[in-house]
């Protein structure tokens, strides 16, 4: 079953709000709280056809992009889940080994009533790997749909779990950002005034190597001299930085823009949110036209 977690989705959890002001539209029984009911109800569709939509179009509409060739900025990614080897994850309930998990334990206080004893979810980074090359995810800030869920019941215990696994196949989309010798934007000029600026703050460093003349100050000269040891010394270092391999991040964008990981494909992700900004739109009318009804007749 497709469970969305991070953040809890706000289809399912709107749904959830929704079916509570019916139930309480009919425990009210009356005329105003029924046009209160349908009127939230109405909002909360509104809003959360809106939210559809925006994923439906951020999903459709962006490229995916190859994890060697795409641009720094927002991207969308599809490849193989893969651990990080310095950082192995196991499951928290399970201890299966993982990419991610979420988990809840749940303890039972009444007949159809569970109380959250514990919950929590794993922020390790892991890999995306397609045939060009790879990225490392951080999965803090992310809205994770996945597949994976295993709930089951101990005593008056409840437990769930859901999970990504090692070699799914995942659909990611976020800010890419790539760090190493291919991003090095510092210019030369910029690397000098940076080892200069440090070399000055040990003075009597400095004075000891470029002072020729034991006089206490650098004149223009001896600060010619400083000048052109910082820029070989500068050179040295940008040629080091330019030489480290590229690592590629896939971030939790700065600004609003969706931040999605799945193991479901995604032509499923687009049928779902197709489902669900036709099934907002069809609540959103149909409380419309029950609040018109109740505007338009003097008794309930």
């Amino acid at each position: 079953m497709l469970t969305s977690l991070r953040r809890q989705y706000g289809q399912l959890v709107t749904s959830g709000a929704q079916l509570l002001l019916l139930l309480a539209g009919f425990k009210f029984g009356t005329r105003t709280g029924w046009q209160i009911c349908f009127g939230l109800i109405a909002i909360i569709s509104l809003f959360a056809w809106m939210s559809a939509l925006r994923r439906l179009h951020v999903v459709s509409d962006t490229p995916t992009s190859r994890i060697a060739s795409a641009a720094q900025g927002y991207v969308e990614l599809i490849g193989r889940g893969k651990l990080l080897p310095e950082k192995p994850l196991q499951s928290k309930l399970t201890f299966l080994p993982c990419l991610w998990y979420r988990y809840q334990i749940e303890r039972k206080i009444g007949r159809n009533e569970w109380h959250t004893e514990e919950r929590g979810e794993s922020a390790e980074p892991f890999v995306l790997e397609d045939s060009s090359g790879r990225c490392i995810i951080d999965p803090t800030g992310a809205e994770i749909l996945t597949q994976h869920k295993e709930t089951w019941t101990k005593l008056d215990y409840r437990y769930t779990e859901w999970l990504l696994l090692q070699q799914d196949k995942l659909y990611a989309i976020g800010q890419f950002r790539t760090f190493g010798g291919g991003s090095v934007e510092t210019s030369a000029s910029e690397e000098m005034k940076n080892v200069l600026a440090e070399w000055k703050e040990n003075m009597p460093d400095l004075h000891k190597r470029f002072d020729l003349d034991n006089d206490g100050e650098l004149n223009m000269q001896e600060w010619m001299l400083a000048r052109q040891a910082a820029k070989r010394e500068a050179a040295k270092r940008m040629d080091a930085l330019r030489a480290e391999p590229d690592i590629h991040y896939l971030l939790q964008p700065q600004d609003s823009r969706l931040f999605l990981i799945s193991n479901l494909a995604q032509e499923k992700l687009e049928r779902r949110y197709w489902f669900w900004v036709w099934a907002h739109l069809a609540i959103f009318f149909s409380t419309l036209g029950g609040l018109g009804w109740l505007l338009s007749h003097q008794v309930i």
